[in-house]
């Protein structure tokens, strides 16, 4: 569909990474779909399975546990799942999020506390932003983690939080200084297997993703110990939050380009194997219009997530660029799809279908990660 056009992030070992992605996510996840989808999350030995794989924490150093590769590898295994239109297995959050807050900021003893047991799959992460009343403001969350002695005392109730079901620890974003915005947050690690307080609430019957485990969370009076906030120093997190953003925001738009593609892939498959009066829907004018403006508006989505890509393994993307990405990739994924599914007629909206799911799947990717108004408001920031 791209002329022969490769990816020059993809070597050899990032091209291996994902072909096991591939297969992984073929023979224990949408194999399996309507059973997670009937429960609402995957089932725990699905990580062990990842874990022995070697496809958690693969960016991570191997003194950690993890595979010592690079953000590409990641970027690899988020492509897999984007091209087989799996929502499903929330490693994204585990090895692309929370084990980069932990390598990039973590004291020693946390990194080597939870890494490795993450790189296994023995602990599932999820980070908790998002509160009921708080979305994209995050200088204005409520939970609390106010020190009483040598410990912190959380309370508060979290959202959308993607892995929260399975969730072993959390990554809580909280103020530690109630009186202060930006200043008084603080990320604060906690060890939610044995956390007098906590609850799982239920997990959230959404539009789409319907097999991906999204929970509420409540805190009342949890404590841990003080040391628990990540990096020892209390404060930080807001800049914490704002650095490791941009790394969010381009997993997100590595997912809707691998998605555009292969919703252009299943549509022309299915317009060529289709009659309508005497001829293939594919010989339309009006269907090769449609698939050559989708194919091509695919193609640039593709060389400027390369680009980005590029720049954030230099480490030269900067956050204004990684909102553009997030925002414009993800915008023309919904866009593109909502056509493919127009070619499709009626079997469009049959859930049997590919496209169908796809469809369902993609609209949240213009919310999370910052809604894509935000990332409008950040770029203009920088103009």
């Amino acid at each position: 569909m791209n002329g022969g056009y490769v990816s020059s992030w993809k070597d050899d070992s990032v091209l291996a990474v994902l072909d096991t992605t591939t297969r992984f996510v073929e023979s224990e996840v949408t194999a399996h779909r309507e059973k997670w989808e009937g429960q609402k999350h995957l089932d725990r030995a699905v990580w062990r399975k990842a874990g022995d794989l070697g496809l958690l924490c693969c960016s991570i150093p191997e003194e950690y546990g993890g595979g010592g590769g690079t953000m590409a590898h990641e970027f690899a295994i988020n492509e897999a799942q984007g091209a087989a239109g799996d929502t499903t297995w929330g490693n994204m959050v585990h090895s692309g999020i929370v084990a980069h807050y932990l390598l990039a900021y973590g004291t020693e003893e946390q990194k080597q506390q939870w890494l490795p047991l993450m790189a296994t799959g023995e602990v599932v992460a999820a980070i908790a932003m998002t509160e009921p009343g708080t979305g994209s403001d995050l200088q204005a969350v409520k939970t609390k983690a106010v020190a009483d002695g040598d410990e912190l005392v959380i309370d508060g109730a979290k959202t959308f939080i993607s892995n929260g079901y399975n969730a072993d620890l959390i990554v809580v974003v909280a103020k530690t200084d109630p009186t202060a915005r930006s200043k008084g947050i603080s990320l604060v690690l906690v060890d939610v297997r044995d956390a007098p307080g906590f609850q799982r609430g239920r997990i959230l019957d959404k539009v789409g993703q319907l097999g991906a485990d999204t929970s509420e969370l409540s805190f009342s009076g949890v404590r841990v110990p003080s040391d628990c906030v990540l990096g020892g120093i209390p404060g930080k997190g807001f800049g914490q939050l704002m650095t490791q953003l941009a790394r969010e925001r381009l997993l997100v738009a590595v997912t809707a380009v691998a998605g555009m593609e292969t919703a252009i892939r299943e549509t022309v498959e299915y317009t060529k194997a289709r009659k309508a009066f005497g001829q293939c829907l594919f010989d339309f004018q009006n269907s090769k219009f449609v698939l050559a403006e989708a194919a091509t508006h695919a193609h640039i989505a593709r060389v400027f997530l390369d680009s980005c890509i590029e720049r954030h393994l230099g480490g030269r993307l900067d956050a204004a660029t990684a909102a553009m990405a997030k925002w414009w990739l993800t915008d023309q994924q919904v866009r593109l799809i909502d056509e493919c599914l127009q070619l499709h007629g009626g079997y469009g909206y049959m859930r049997e279908y590919p496209i169908a799911r796809m469809y369902q799947d993609a609209r949240i990717q213009k919310i999370y990660g910052g809604a894509n108004e935000i990332m409008k408001d950040l770029i203009a920031r920088s103009l």
